[in-house]
């Protein structure tokens, strides 16, 4: 809950950005990096679980010292979630947020 007031925007005005060009742009390019990044990090993670439940030789070889590759995969895991991160908020400043304040703009210069 925001302490902001709520703008008053009519609801035909929302269902009319709703069906808008830009808003339906705004969604695929969306949907054009969230589900290929969520796939591929889904397919990443249960590869791990994979391997560490059927492939303990593999997972239990040491790298050096007591450092195996089970425990550098794993370490990888956050790796990748902070590469994913950086990533989405590279392609959200190029590709979403010109369009989102367009959006923004059009429906906000309506009530005021």
């Amino acid at each position: 809950m925001t302490n902001e007031p709520e703008a008053a925007v009519p609801a035909d005005d929302w269902a009319e950005a709703y069906h808008s060009p830009d808003f339906q742009r705004l969604r695929s390019r969306l949907r054009r990096f969230v589900f290929p990044m969520t796939a591929l990090f889904l397919a990443w993670y249960a590869l791990y679980v994979l391997l560490a439940d059927y492939a303990h030789g593999f997972m239990s070889q040491k790298v050096a010292g007591n450092i195996t590759v089970g425990l550098i995969f794993g370490l990888l895991q956050f790796v990748s979630t902070f590469v994913i991160t950086a990533l989405y908020v590279r392609y959200a400043d190029r590709e979403l947020d010109p369009i989102a304040e367009e959006l923004r703009d059009g429906l906000e210069g309506r009530t005021r």
